[in-house]
């Protein structure tokens, strides 16, 4: 039979209500996956369950959580046949997006998944996504790091969290569903990674500072100058449509240069949740160009920010990481010959 790890890291799915509101509680959440008698039915793979040393809400998720997650994966690597790793939905796509990074060369399906509901209550979702992601888990046809909620099976670093209300809480715009389960799970094997040949390698994330600034209309650059200092490492920079900024940016340019001569990466994402940066492609995109940011392509910001941390722990040059930056690594953005 198949061996699965369960991880618990928190979230909404295993919180119990208290008087002070919904709380994680791992020992009368493992006693609920006990009772649940469909884990033990005939099909389901043998499992395992491990938390970490301190359950979190998701939005406190760090570098540091990253790691712990990433070490427990690594070290049960050999023997178990896939992981389920649950966690709260705020920050999920981060979480997806760094485990794909930093578990290098896995060739073993990592399922991240949760709930909006906790398993307690009555209604939860937790149920389904818990079932689905132990099977899919233990499939032999997922070889990557993915996001099961709501039905769909998505690649983890090209998911992003939809809505905070609906069971539906997560889409992946620029690419498609890797599996969708019905009364059957149907897969998508055109979209799925082959297993990886090459040795499995974990890398840990350091904590590397890096900065996200949104665009909006009227922004005034010169304000961020302050924060381009030789400590910011990389910074990610959303903006209009495919790569558009107002048309003060003459201001950006020397702020970006600024922070090209202190080392710090610049890469630009789409507030668009759907389709790609061309730099160049608009007036208002070529100051961008010009001092020599990098387009993210279809990548989104999650997957962005994940990207930077493991460039930088690899110990790559900056003008190494500038070029790694705009390249398809594990399958977080197009190849440049299809942009």
């Amino acid at each position: 039979m198949k061996r699965v790890l369960i991880i618990n890291t928190g979230g909404t799915i295993g919180m119990v209500k208290t008087s002070d509101g919904y709380k994680p509680n791992g020992e009368s959440f493992l006693s609920l996956l006990r009772n649940m008698d469909v884990l033990k039915a005939e099909g389901m793979p043998l499992w395992d369950f491990i938390e970490l040393d301190e359950l979190l809400d998701s939005s406190n998720m760090t570098v540091g959580e990253w790691n712990k997650i990433g070490k427990v994966i690594a070290d049960n690597y050999e023997n178990y046949d896939g992981f389920v790793v649950l966690h709260g939905t705020d920050t999920m796509a981060y979480t997806a997006s760094a485990l794909s990074f930093m578990l290098e060369h896995s060739s073993k399906p990592v399922i991240v998944t949760g709930s909006q509901i906790p398993l307690c209550e009555i209604r939860s979702d937790g149920r389904d996504n818990i079932i689905t992601s132990l099977i899919i888990s233990a499939s032999d046809i997922v070889h990557e790091v993915c996001i099961y909620f709501g039905g769909k099976l998505f690649r983890g670093n090209r998911a992003i969290k939809y809505s905070s209300e609906g069971l539906i809480a997560f889409v992946s715009p620029n690419y498609p569903a890797l599996a969708e389960a019905g009364i059957s799970i149907s897969y998508n094997k055109a979209y799925l990674k082959e297993a990886d040949t090459e040795e499995f390698c974990y890398v840990p994330f350091e904590s590397i500072p890096i900065g996200v600034i949104k665009v909006f209309p009227g922004i005034q650059f010169e304000l961020f100058e302050s924060i381009m200092t030789e400590r910011l490492k990389g910074i990610v920079i959303e903006t209009f449509g495919t790569g558009n900024i107002p048309g003060n940016g003459g201001t950006l340019l020397p702020i970006i240069k600024k922070a090209f001569a202190n080392g710090t990466i610049v890469i630009v994402c789409s507030q668009c949740p759907q389709g790609s940066v061309l730099l160049g492609e608009y007036e208002t995109s070529m100051p961008l160009k010009n001092a020599g940011a990098v387009s993210g392509l279809d990548i989104t910001t999650e997957a962005a920010v994940a990207k930077l941390y493991y460039l930088f722990s690899k110990g790559y040059t900056a003008e190494r990481i500038k070029c790694l930056m705009g390249k398809n690594l594990c399958g977080e953005m197009k190849d440049e010959e299809t942009a």
